[in-house]
């Protein structure tokens, strides 16, 4: 049985790239690389990467990018945009808790929740963040963002997901203070037009977790801001006014 997450992106590539939160590429590239330097040599590994809007946007830049992703379509569309701008990428299909890496990259990106924190469980989750660590070399950085626990204990999370999302709709919203998921139902349409109906279950995290999660994995150094859409910065400090986390954490 799919979960919630293979079944809306086995036919959802279109309106996945007309989202509002998409739309924030340029920007958030920019800040990826100021933090490895803007070394060319460095080899990036973008996990759950869609139609490989960073990934590609990486490349064009002169990066060495691997994409993985969970779906077959996606990565259909991002091979097609890829040769569309005359750029080479080694996009692969896999699970982000069972990368195939070991030690390779200079940087792991896991951005706008294209793997962790989905997951059913909060094992599966972890695992995730153990496959990435993996594919790390010795003086590796991980960058990536998750879903940010300190929202719903002061906001309504459907609220912000139906002002801020072109094509779906958030319904019987449930926030549970004791394991920190949100479950909601999903109603939404395919790019053909289908109509869906999805029970979605997605971990919201708060900073002392991820810094805990971090450490055991061997990370030393650990830093955490506010993701701002296309404004990704050290300069944006945490707050409970923010929807996602932004992480960077370096060995």
């Amino acid at each position: 049985m799919k979960q919630w997450y293979e079944e809306l992106f086995t036919n959802y590539v279109e309106k996945y790239e007309n989202e509002s939160f998409t739309q924030g590429t340029m920007g958030e590239v920019d800040f990826i690389e100021s933090e490895i330097n803007h070394d060319k040599s460095s080899k990036i590994l973008d996990v759950g990467c869609g139609t490989g809007r960073h990934a590609i946007e990486l490349s064009k830049r002169g990066y060495h990018v691997t994409g993985v992703d969970l779906s077959e379509n996606m990565l259909n569309r991002a091979r097609e945009k890829a040769s569309m701008v005359g750029v080479e990428i080694d996009f692969r299909l896999g699970n982000a808790r069972s990368l195939p890496f070991e030690g390779e990259f200079d940087l792991v990106i896991m951005l706008c929740e294209g793997a962790f924190p989905l997951m059913e469980t909060d094992e599966m989750n972890f695992q995730i963040l153990e496959s990435a660590a993996r594919s790390l070399n010795n003086n590796g950085k991980l960058i990536f963002t998750t879903l940010n626990g300190l929202y719903p204990l002061f906001h309504s999370v459907k609220d912000f997901i139906n002002a801020n999302s072109n094509y779906s709709t958030n319904r019987e919203n449930t926030f549970d203070l004791m394991t920190f998921r949100d479950k909601y139902q999903l109603e939404t349409e395919d790019d053909d037009g289908n109509k869906m109906t999805l029970n979605c279950n997605e971990r919201y995290y708060v900073p002392s977790e991820i810094t805990w999660l971090l450490k055991s994995l061997g990370f030393n150094e650990i830093d955490i801001y506010g993701c701002k859409l296309g404004e990704f910065s050290r300069d944006n400090p945490l707050t409970t006014e923010d929807f996602e986390i932004l992480v960077i954490a370096e060995y």
